[in-house]
């Protein structure tokens, strides 16, 4: 169906942060099939695990104890707050099954009253219905009403706004039942969370009993130079959604929660495909090698050196260019519009063999693979520079 507006190009093998065309010509990626492929393109390791578990099993149902599940969940509540983990497929049905929780704790707590779920403006959550809904950028919503009802927005980084919405339900006798937020926001514009702003998001969800759950779909599993998004504002949310970098390109999602969000019973929630050995072998092997080839380090290093290479690069060429921001390898460049747009500059990074994606507020979003070495960021920034120097 017609519901891509694809680029024409067409990748025939990958190896580490790089891709080959049908033409064989070679691009560095800095997409990482948004911010997905956390090990790079055909990882030796990653292929070894998945071959063996191809001749083990590879899907069996939740009807039944699957021990790759439980040695993740295991895993990801070892490094985590969480004490529970729901596998899904995808972001969106992560996000999903983080409104369902939300909703379920607040007709359990808030019994007899109006409760609601507060998210952010310019948020991203999904493309299912609810996740929608949830989301804070009418643009994506056009065409889909009505919305489905129970959200309230406030502005991000603004506890004021979060406060008004709070006392405007305490007047009408109504709840929060939860608040829905991302630690960073990708497609909004990648704006990291203030850390004032989070600390006291958790003490008012803390003061009126609402949940806290953050939305770490593109900013979990070290993205960011942290395991977990919310290491970045020093406090712990009540829950986090996980997708994208999780499977390291392989289909998988996850709801973690702590004991206070821990109150989903057989029959609330399922899924067919969530947490298959195959996708579950996948989320050990990132998670173990994240940790054996100290990528962490790796990706607060090359942070850095994105950071300082956009400083240079955004002094020189002041007109195009009017900000940066970012964490880790989660990093957008803020184009001046009265100059160009994001997509302009990612049509003229193809011809310099460079893979970049547009986010919103006309940004240029960098997310490349987290194992991206020292050198291929000095080629991405030669590249770059090329781009800005042409135009």
């Amino acid at each position: 169906m017609n519901t891509y507006t694809r680029f024409n190009i067409s990748f025939k093998k990958g190896n580490g942060c790089w891709l080959w065309d049908e033409k064989g010509k070679k691009y560095l990626d800095a997409v990482a099939g948004i911010a997905t492929c956390s090990l790079g393109h055909s990882d030796r390791i990653l292929r070894k695990k998945l071959s063996a578990q191809l001749k083990k099993v590879q899907h069996i149902s939740n009807l039944y104890k699957i021990e790759e599940q439980e040695e993740l969940s295991k895993y990801l509540t070892k490094q985590s707050c969480a004490e529970s983990v729901f596998f899904c497929n995808s972001g969106a049905e992560a996000n999903e099954s983080a409104i369902k929780l939300i909703k379920k704790y607040g007709n359990t707590v808030h019994k007899g009253k109006e409760s609601f779920i507060l998210a952010a403006e310019s948020s991203f959550h999904g493309r299912t219905l609810a996740t929608l809904s949830a989301t804070g950028q009418p643009k994506y919503q056009k065409g889909f009403e009505p919305m489905v009802k129970g959200f309230k927005f406030f502005k991000y980084n603004d506890i004021v706004s979060v406060k008004k919405l709070f006392e405007e339900l305490k007047e009408n006798n109504q709840k929060a039942s939860g608040i829905l937020v991302e630690p960073i926001q990708g497609e909004g514009g990648v704006i990291p969370g203030d850390k004032k702003f989070f600390k006291e998001l958790r003490e008012i969800c803390n003061q009126y009993n609402s949940l806290l759950i953050l939305d770490e779909v593109q900013s979990g599993v070290g993205r960011t130079g942290k395991m977990w998004g919310y290491e970045n504002l020093e406090i712990e949310p009540d829950g986090f959604t996980l997708a994208k970098g999780l499977g390291g390109g392989h289909a998988i999602g996850a709801l973690l929660v702590q004991k206070k969000a821990n109150i989903f019973t057989p029959g609330d929630h399922a899924s067919t495909f969530g947490g298959n050995p195959f996708a579950c072998r996948a989320a050990i092997t990132v998670l173990e090698e994240i940790k054996r080839r100290r990528i962490l380090k790796n990706v607060f290093e090359r942070g850095n050196q994105l950071n300082e290479g956009f400083t240079k690069i955004s002094a020189k060429f002041p007109k195009i260019i009017s900000g940066i921001r970012g964490l880790g390898l989660i990093q957008g460049l803020v184009i001046n519009d009265s100059y160009t747009d994001a997509k302009t500059i990612t049509l003229k990074a193809f011809d310099k063999g460079l893979l970049l994606v547009p986010a919103g507020g006309n940004v240029v979003r960098f997310v490349p693979p987290l194992i991206i070495s020292r050198n291929e960021i000095n080629i991405l920034l030669k590249k770059l520079d090329l781009i800005f120097e042409e135009m």
